[in-house]
C-alpha cells in the first residue's frame, strides 16, 4: 500500500503545465498547505520557489533556489540558527545556487511560518523533516541521484542548524557531505557542563525560542524544573543527550567539516573536539576550522567560512578532486588594529594533522599552598566572565591585550606562575591537579579559568573571556583529581604572568544558594598544549614589497642630484651642537594654495635621550612635518636644525638621522640579514659604520635574520624595517606609525625596542594613532592640530595624574546616586560621563574591586569597568578646545 509521504512526493509536479492539477492534489494531501512561486529578486540568474510543505505532517515553510542550465546537480540543504527562520540564510543559498546546486532552506518546526512545537532536534521531529526534505529533493528531475530515491545531498548551517545537519547524517544514510558552524556535540553537555547550570545562556536559549509555550510541553517543564532547582538532574540530562548528535555518533561516517567558535561560551571548542574524534574514528575525513567569532558574537568570518564549505562541497559532492578544501586544522589568530579601518586583524594558522586539545603540553609551576574562600548566600554577587550578547566584544578585546573580568575579595583562590623565560602559545586545554574540599556533606561548584597577567601585574587578561564550570561531589573531594580549564588560542608573552584562579560563583551559572566553605590545593604544575605542529601563516607581501626597493632608487638618484645642485645652506649653529632637533616658525602650504597650510607656524624641540610623540587627528600636518625633517620637501617658512645643521635636500647632517616611514621594501627571496647588507651597500658608506650587530640586537630578531623575508610575519618585517633604521646607529631615529599592522605582543616588542634605542642617548620621534602605546613608551608629546602647534611637553604634564576608572552602567545614573559613589570612602571624586550612562572615578586610597563591590551594594547596574585612558581623555581635549 502507497504511504502519504511517497503519495505526495509522486504527485509533486514535474512541469509548469502540471501545477494546477497537482495544487489541487496536494491541498487535499497535505491538509490545505499553499504552494506559491514568487519571483526573485536577487541575481536574475538565480530562481526561488516558496513552498509550504509537510514531510512530517506539520507544515513546513521552504524556499527552493536554482540557476540556469538543464543539467544535473547535487543538492544543499541549509538549516538555520536557533530563533531564526529560513530568510537568514538566503545569502548563503543564492551563492550556492549560483554555483552550480539545488539549494533547499526551512524553517525548522516553531520558527517563521512552519508549524509545530520546537523539540530541539528530535529525531521524530525536526530530524525526521529533513529525511522529507531530502526525499522531495530526490523527485526534483535537476538534482543529481546516487541511486533512485537517493540524491548527492549535503547539510550546513550554523548552531541550530549545524547540529540538525550532524543528526540527519547519522539518521539518513543518503547524506553526502555535511558542514556544521558553531554547534554543539551534546546539548546536555552545552546547558549542563559538569552538572552545573548555564542558567543565563538557558535563559536566552527558551527566550529567543519565543517563550516555554513555544516548546514541545515536556521540553518546557525539564526547563522550569532545572531553572527552579538551579541543579540539573539525571532526566533533564538525558532527553537532552537523546536529542543530540552524540548520541549517533557511531553513524555519522560522512565528510564533515567542522567551524567552531572561539568566542563562544555556549558552545565552546570542546563540542568540536568531540565531533573530530568519533567522525574520524568511523573512517570519514574531517577538517576542523576555529574561527574568531561565536556565540557571544564578534567576527564569524561569513565570507571566508561560507566559500571553505563551498569548496568541502565541491570536493565532495561535486567530486572535484582539484579542490582545495583546506588544512586539516585552521585555527584564526587576531592580534592588532588595522589603523585605516579599526578592524581586528586575523591571520590564519594551520596543520595538516588536527592536534586535539592536548598536544605539546609544558608545565607551567604554580605556587604552591591551599587556597581558602566562601561561597556567599545567595551566591550574590557574581563574578563576571562571559555575558552573552556583550562577552563577543569582550573575547575580541582579550586577544588585543584588554579585557574585563570581575573575581570578588573572599569568592575565590588563586595560584600564580613566575613570570614566563619566553612567550607560550597556548592552543587547547589547559589542565591541572587539584584537591578540593568543601563545607561537610555539600557539592563544591567552581569555576576555572587562566588569566594572562601583565609583567606589572596592573591587568589581567581573561582570554576569549571563557571560564569552566565544575560540580565536585562528596566522594571525589579530598584527593587528587584533573580539571580541565577552558580551550582557548592565546599567546601569553614573555614576562608576563599566567594566573589560575578558582571562583565561587559565575555571573553565566547557577550556584548553591546555601553559603559554604571551600578548600583548593594544586597538586602540580598548570600543563598548557603548545600544539607545536600548528603554525601560523606568514602575512601577505604587499605590492610595495617588490616597488619600493626600485622606488628608493629612483629618490636616491634624485637626492644625489638635488644634492649636487644644491645652494649654499646656513651656517652651523653652535649652541645647538648637542641638540638633536629644533623646529622654528615653520610653515608648509598646500600646492597651489595661497591660504592653506598643512603646518603653519610650528616650533618646538627634542632633546637627547627624549622619546618624543608626535600626535594630531588625520590632515593634523604630522606627515608633512616628518617629510620637512627629512629633507624629502622643503619648508615655505622657517628652519629645521638637526643637531645644530640647517636641513635642506641632501644635507649632510641626514647621515645621523634614521627614518622608518611606512614600511621598507624587502627582497622576499633575500634573508632578513641579506636585505639589510644589500642596503648598507646601497649607501656607499664603510660597512663598519653600519653597526649592523648593534642594530639588530636592539631590534631583537634572533635566529629569524637567516630566514627568507617571505616567511616573516608581519611583526618581524616591522622590527626588520626598523633595524634597517637604525644601520649606522643613527642618533636622531624618525619612525612613522610603526605599529600598524602588529599585534599586542609585537607592539609591545616594538614599544622596547624605542625604550631600548634611547636608552643609549640617542633620541626617537614617533608618530602613532595608538595612545596607550605613545603614553607607556613617550617621554614627551607634540601635540598638533590643523598645521598648528596645540601643545608640547612631558607626557606626565600634559595627561595629568591620578588613578582615573571609568565605570560605564546599564541606564542613565542620576546625580544623586553619583553623588553617593563620590562620597565612598577612598574615592576622590565621581563625575558623570556625557551621556549619563558612566561614571569617572578618581581612586584616593580605595582598590578597583573596592570599588566594584561598593557599586553592586548601591545596586549600580555595571556594564564595564576599566583604567580611564588619561592620554586619550587630554588628547581630545586639546583637539577640541583647539576646534572651538
Amino acid at each position: 500500500m502507497e504511504t502519504p509521504t511517497a503519495r505526495w512526493r509522486r504527485l509533486l509536479p514535474r512541469t509548469p503545465g502540471r501545477w494546477a492539477a497537482a495544487l489541487a492534489a496536494l491541498a487535499v494531501l497535505v491538509g490545505g498547505g499553499t504552494w506559491t512561486a514568487v519571483a526573485d529578486d536577487g541575481p536574475p540568474a538565480v530562481q526561488r520557489e516558496d513552498r509550504m510543505l509537510r514531510p512530517g505532517g506539520v507544515p513546513i515553510d521552504t524556499s527552493y533556489f536554482t540557476a540556469g542550465g538543464s543539467g544535473k546537480r547535487p543538492a544543499v540543504l541549509i538549516g538555520h540558527g536557533f530563533g531564526g527562520s529560513k530568510n537568514d540564510v538566503r545569502a548563503q543559498a543564492e551563492k550556492l545556487a549560483a554555483d552550480g546546486y539545488a539549494v533547499l532552506t526551512w524553517s525548522a518546526r516553531g520558527f517563521g511560518r512552519s508549524g509545530g512545537a520546537i523539540s530541539l532536534n528530535d529525531p521524530d521531529g525536526e530530524v525526521k523533516d529533513v529525511s522529507g526534505l531530502i526525499d522531495w529533493l530526490a523527485e526534483r528531475p535537476e538534482v543529481e541521484l546516487d541511486e533512485k530515491g537517493d540524491p548527492r545531498v549535503g547539510l550546513t548551517g550554523a548552531s541550530y542548524g549545524g547540529a540538525v545537519s550532524l543528526l540527519a547524517a547519522g539518521h539518513d544514510q543518503r547524506v553526502d557531505a555535511i558542514a556544521p558552524v558553531i554547534t554543539y556535540w551534546n546539548l546536555a553537555d552545552a546547558l549542563f557542563p559538569d552538572g552545573v547550570f548555564k542558567k543565563l545562556w538557558a535563559g536566552i536559549f527558551v527566550t529567543s525560542g519565543g517563550g516555554c509555550e513555544k516548546f514541545e510541553k515536556r521540553l518546557c517543564e525539564m526547563y522550569e524544573r532545572v531553572a527552579v532547582s538551579g541543579k540539573p538532574d539525571a532526566a533533564a540530562t538525558k532527553l537532552l543527550t537523546e536529542r543530540s548528535p552524540s548520541a549517533v555518533a557511531d553513524r555519522i561516517k560522512v565528510p564533515s567539516l567542522l567551524l567552531q567558535g572561539q568566542s563562544d561560551s555556549l558552545f565552546p571548542l570542546g563540542h568540536a573536539d568531540a565531533m573530530q574524534k568519533a567522525i574520524s574514528a568511523n573512517g570519514a575525513p574531517v577538517s576542523v576550522d576555529w574561527i574568531s567569532g561565536g556565540h557571544d558574537g564578534g567576527d564569524n568570518e561569513t565570507a571566508r567560512v561560507e566559500g571553505r564549505v563551498g569548496s568541502w562541497f565541491d570536493r565532495y559532492l561535486k567530486g572535484d578532486t582539484g579542490t582545495d578544501t583546506g588544512p586539516a586544522f585552521r585555527v584564526t589568530r587576531t592580534g592588532g588594529i588595522d589603523s585605516t579601518d579599526g578592524a581586528a586583524l586575523k591571520r590564519g594558522a594551520s596543520s595538516d594533522t588536527y592536534p586535539g586539545l592536548r598536544s605539546g603540553g609544558r608545565e607551567i609551576p604554580l605556587g604552591e599552598g591551599t587556597k581558602t574562600f566562601r561561597n556567599p548566600a545567595g551566591s550574590a554577587p557574581p563574578a563576571i566572565s562571559a555575558v552573552p550578547g556583550v562577552g563577543g566584544g569582550l573575547s575580541q578585546l582579550s586577544s588585543l591585550g584588554v579585557g574585563l573580568s570581575l573575581d570578588f575579595p573572599g569568592q575565590f583562590g588563586r595560584f600564580e606562575s613566575a613570570p614566563l623565560a619566553t612567550s607560550v602559545h597556548v592552543t587547547g586545554t589547559p589542565t591541572v591537579r587539584v584537591t578540593v574540599k568543601a563545607t561537610e556533606g555539600r557539592d563544591a561548584v567552581l569555576f576555572g579559568k587562566v588569566y594572562d597577567v601583565s609583567p606589572d601585574g596592573r591587568q589581567q587578561v581573561l582570554p576569549s573571556q571563557l571560564v569552566a564550570p565544575y560540580r565536585i561531589t562528596p566522594d571525589q573531594q579530598g584527593k587528587p583529581i584533573e580539571l580541565a580549564l577552558p580551550a582557548v588560542d592565546h599567546e601569553f608573552d614573555a614576562g608576563h604572568r599566567m594566573r589560575l584562579v578558582f571562583s565561587a560563583t559565575d555571573l553565566g551559572y547557577a550556584s548553591p544558594a546555601e553559603p559554604a566553605t571551600y578548600t583548593v590545593t594544586a597538586d602540580g604544575p598548570l600543563t598548557v598544549p603548545t600544539a607545536p605542529a600548528v603554525t601560523t601563516a606568514a602575512a601577505t607581501l604587499p605590492w610595495w614589497t617588490w616597488g619600493l626597493p626600485a622606488a628608493a632608487l629612483v629618490i636616491a638618484a634624485a637626492l644625489l642630484l638635488t644634492a649636487r645642485r644644491r645652494t649654499a645652506t646656513p651656517a652651523p649653529d653652535p649652541e645647538l651642537t648637542d641638540v638633536p632637533l629644533q623646529i622654528t616658525g615653520l610653515s608648509k602650504k598646500y600646492a597651489k594654495s595661497v591660504d592653506r597650510y598643512a603646518v603653519r607656524e610650528l616650533s618646538f624641540r627634542v632633546e637627547k635621550g627624549q622619546v618624543l610623540g608626535l600626535l594630531g587627528p588625520n590632515g593634523a600636518g604630522k606627515t608633512t612635518t616628518l617629510r620637512m625633517l627629512m629633507g624629502l620637501i622643503t619648508p615655505d617658512e622657517g628652519e629645521i636644525r638637526v643637531f645644530g645643521q640647517a636641513i635642506r635636500p641632501g644635507a649632510p647632517v641626514l647621515s645621523r638621522v634614521g627614518a622608518f616611514v611606512e614600511g621598507a621594501g624587502f627582497l622576499p627571496h633575500l634573508s632578513g640579514r641579506a636585505n639589510l647588507d644589500l642596503y648598507w651597500q646601497a649607501t656607499g658608506r664603510p660597512a663598519e659604520d653600519a653597526h649592523i650587530e648593534e642594530a639588530l640586537e636592539i631590534a631583537g630578531l634572533g635566529d629569524a635574520l637567516a630566514r627568507a623575508v617571505r616567511t616573516y610575519s608581519q611583526g618581524m618585517r616591522q622590527r626588520l624595517a626598523i633595524a634597517q633604521a637604525m644601520l649606522g646607529m643613527p642618533d636622531l631615529l624618525i619612525l612613522d606609525e610603526p605599529t600598524n599592522g602588529l599585534d599586542p605582543p609585537q607592539i609591545r616588542e616594538m614599544r622596547d625596542v624605542m625604550i631600548r634605542y634611547a636608552a643609549g642617548g640617542r633620541t626617537v620621534i614617533v608618530s602613532s594613532h595608538l595612545l596607550s602605546e605613545v603614553e607607556q613608551s613617550c617621554t614627551h608629546l607634540v601635540v598638533m592640530d590643523r598645521g598648528r602647534l596645540v601643545q608640547a611637553g612631558p607626557v606626565a604634564e600634559i595627561t595629568g595624574s591620578g588613578d582615573m576608572i571609568l565605570v560605564t552602567t546599564a541606564e542613565e545614573l542620576s546625580e544623586p546616586l553619583a553623588e553617593k559613589v563620590a562620597s565612598l570612602p577612598g574615592i576622590g571624586s565621581a563625575v558623570r560621563t556625557d551621556d549619563g550612562r558612566g561614571l569617572l572615578v578618581r581612586l584616593d586610597g580605595a582598590t578597583t574591586s573596592r570599588l566594584v563591590a561598593d557599586l553592586v551594594r548601591l545596586d549600580v547596574p555595571v556594564t564595564g569597568v576599566g583604567p580611564h585612558r588619561r592620554l586619550e581623555d587630554a588628547f581630545l581635549t586639546l583637539i577640541s578646545g583647539g576646534a572651538a
